[in-house]
């Protein structure tokens, strides 16, 4: 797919804003478009094109920040806060930019049977837009609940005056978007060339249906879907398996690799720039072109990983007293700077450098800890850092320099290192693919499933501990003969599920969901959020009403049929 990026920027000429708010002056005429097989190529681009829209998929990774792994202190802050309303921008824009992708899709489908390719092509290029259509469709029911379905005989620039169903139910919804799936998998290959690498692929639709059908707790079937891709039993050849390496995985050196099996394509360079703004969002005044790290993890995050020996990990064990001793937290960490270098580092630097690393490797690999090493910039010189707690840190001295100025943990998943070697031209587009669905992510949902189901929990275990000894993590199994490392009922196996994947997936996007479709929001989205030091900052707000988002208010003014908002709203 990569090699037709630079096609991609025009293709919002081709389709209407689906926002239902203005009238589409910009289409481009089919009379005169959709002719060619290179029209229907630039077409389907469109559609993935749209994932890079922020609202869309484009900042996914700031989705943690609504969860309880990571915060969020800029467009997602009212969500944070209980503060938000059906008239909040990042509830109409979500709402908005997915449904463009919607549209984009639906005229994909509208057009595509009067170009000029084979029977076999136009099939293909349904199917594919019909994985995309489900796709935004799908998180459009995970916000918002049951929403008007608009198909591909739904004409915007004639209709947009009489565009006003009502909301489907979420059952409704759900299987328009399990027909789509299905079109999408007799449809679509195994596997595209090379130069079409990216596109939406059989796996991918087999993968996005188990997960459709998991969050509507159908674990026998959706245990199918994963089965397909985990065990093959019909030899497709798929070929998907974990990566060696799980902080190579998230480079451009893991990008193409066989636990992807679908994700956003990006890429950077002067003239070329098109992909995702991870230095702006998660890197700090440190990294490539000066961040503003608006997306930050958690001290509860950073706690659930485990010793290396599998014990949990708790702060008394090291230093009593630490969790209620606020003061104790800045004694042990705060260093001293005198003109702007350190002239006096912690007395327990070496101890605490101590516990961070004789933890589950993927915390050091996921998220930069204090006093460690982060290969960064002084804006776009690159130059290696050192995380210290101080104030008055700053990147020309050598030190990583949070941009708000608090102590905060800082996330080294998906930040560029240095200049990528010379790869990265402007940071608000980093050349990293970003998973939107990876193998590791489906072996414990088919965990999930089978934990779930009776006399299967043995099999549950079993896939938690192929991510958990993935060759670079390398934790110890769980029953493997330790008792902190038992897990057999199904409580206690469910519990396992929701520690890995919040660490395995930390800054994918998937915690908040994950914590709404598990009925958790109540129990982990209520807490103060306070930085290394202990300094409180924000208190996280969750109530019932929140585990599905209100539609928002300006749909219901421009549509007096779409029937009633969602409870609590």
């Amino acid at each position: 797919m990569k090699k037709y990026i630079l096609l991609l920027t025009t293709m919002g000429l081709m389709t209407s804003c689906f926002d239902l708010d203005q009238y589409p002056h910009d289409k481009l005429s089919s009379e005169t478009f959709w002719k060619t097989e290179t029209h229907a190529h630039q077409g389907m681009m469109s559609v993935y094109n749209q994932m890079k829209r922020e609202n869309a998929f484009g900042t996914y990774f700031r989705r943690d920040g609504l969860g309880d792994i990571a915060w969020d202190d800029s467009s997602m802050s009212p969500v944070n806060l209980g503060t938000y309303t059906d008239r909040s921008n990042v509830i109409q824009n979500i709402w908005k930019e997915l449904y463009e992708g919607v549209a984009r899709a639906n005229i994909v489908l509208q057009n595509v049977d009067n170009v000029d390719m084979s029977e076999e092509l136009k099939t293909q290029y349904k199917g594919e837009a019909r994985f995309m259509r489900a796709l935004y469709y799908f998180h459009l029911l995970d916000y918002y609940g049951g929403v008007p379905l608009y198909d591909e005989t739904t004409i915007v620039s004639n209709e947009y005056m009489t565009m006003k169903k009502p909301r489907s139910t979420a059952e409704e919804t759900r299987k328009f978007i399990l027909d789509d799936l299905d079109a999408a998998v007799n449809a679509l290959p195994v596997h595209w060339q090379q130069s079409e690498y990216g596109r939406a692929t059989r796996g991918a639709a087999v993968a996005l249906r188990g997960k459709v059908k998991l969050y509507n707790k159908d674990y026998v079937s959706a245990a199918a879907d994963f089965e397909e891709i985990v065990k093959d039993p019909q030899n497709r050849g798929y070929g998907y398996q974990l990566y060696p390496d799980y902080a190579k995985l998230f480079t451009p050196e893991g990008d193409t690799s066989s636990e992807m099996i679908f994700a956003i394509q990006n890429m950077s360079g002067t003239g070329t720039e098109y992909g995702m703004p991870f230095s702006l969002y998660l890197g700090s005044r440190s990294s490539y072109g000066s961040g503003w790290n608006n997306c930050i993890p958690t001290d509860l995050l950073v706690d659930m990983y485990e010793n290396r020996d599998g014990t949990k990990f708790n702060w008394e064990d090291h230093f009593p007293g630490f969790t209620t001793d606020k003061a104790l937290q800045e004694s042990i960490f705060k260093a001293e700077l005198n003109n702007g270098i350190v002239s006096t580092y912690p007395a327990q630097k070496d101890k605490i450098r101590a516990i961070y690393e004789n933890r589950d490797p993927r915390l050091e690999q996921t998220i930069i800890t204090p006093y460690a090493q982060y290969y960064g910039c002084n804006g776009t010189t690159p130059k290696m850092m050192e995380f210290v707690l101080a104030s008055g840190t700053n990147e020309n001295n050598g030190y990583i320099r949070n941009n708000r100025g608090w102590y905060d943990y800082l996330w080294r998943k998906f930040v560029p290192e240095g200049d990528m070697n010379g790869m990265i031209s402007n940071r608000e587009h980093t050349p990293i693919n970003y998973p939107l669905i990876r193998y590791a992510d489906v072996l414990l949902m088919l965990a999930e499933c089978y934990n779930e189901q009776p006399g299967k929990q043995d099999d549950a275990v079993a896939l938690i501990n192929q991510v958990r000894q993935r060759p670079s993590t390398n934790m110890p199994a769980l029953n493997s003969g330790k008792p902190w490392l038992e897990a057999h009922t199904k409580d206690e196996i469910f519990e396992r599920i929701v520690q890995e994947r919040a660490i395995e997936l930390a800054c994918e996007g998937q915690r908040f969901s994950d914590l709404r479709r598990w009925g958790l929001g109540e129990k982990k989205l209520n807490f103060m959020y306070d930085d290394i030091l202990g300094k409180d900052r924000y208190k996280r707000v969750f109530e019932i009403r929140d585990y599905l988002w209100p539609i928002p208010a300006v749909e219901f003014e421009r549509n007096s049929e779409l029937g009633q908002q969602n409870p609590g709203w």
